[in-house]
């Protein structure tokens, strides 16, 4: 199970405090390249359950964030289709940080340097709890998934693969 260490405020925890979201803690240890196939096997969760931020962006260079399921990837043509883009591709690791202040493998949708556009796999959305990422490498935090909506305002969309 997961280490109950404390992690100092990052923007994400920051975010989620003044949102009035109660979240749990989960500290692992980072492995460079691990993913989330590494978080999930170090906490014990189901891969499925730890959800992934991925800063991508359309044609016209304009940045978005999907969130989807660890154990599977974006179809970047369906999302395109899904969000009325005529096509969408993964940032390059220093546009992402540049866009959300996070380093790569630390990113969390949640207190993003900027506000950008926030779509989500709806199949995360009947998931009772999620893992995700709280602003740091080898840190995620759980919460109901209802917060990417109704905080967050994630729009849902079918681009799993």
């Amino acid at each position: 199970m997961a280490r109950r260490n404390h992690v100092s405020e990052t923007p994400a925890t920051q975010w989620l405090r003044a949102q009035g979201v109660d979240f749990t803690e989960h500290v692992y240890d980072y492995v460079d390249h691990g993913g989330t196939a590494e978080s999930s096997a170090r906490l014990g969760v189901p891969e499925h359950e730890v959800v992934k931020t991925l800063v991508m962006q359309d044609e016209a260079a304009r940045p978005l964030v999907v969130l989807m399921h660890g154990d599977r990837t974006v179809s970047t043509k369906n999302l395109a289709r899904a969000i009325g883009a005529k096509s969408v591709e993964p940032c390059k690791p220093d546009v992402a940080q540049r866009h959300s202040g996070y380093l790569v493998g630390g990113t969390s949708p949640f207190g993003f340097r900027k506000e950008v556009p926030v779509y989500v796999q709806e199949t995360v959305l009947a998931l009772p709890r999620i893992l995700i990422n709280g602003g740091r490498r080898g840190y995620l935090v759980g919460i109901p998934p209802s917060v990417l909506t109704e905080k967050l305002r994630a729009k849902p969309v079918q681009c799993a693969n």
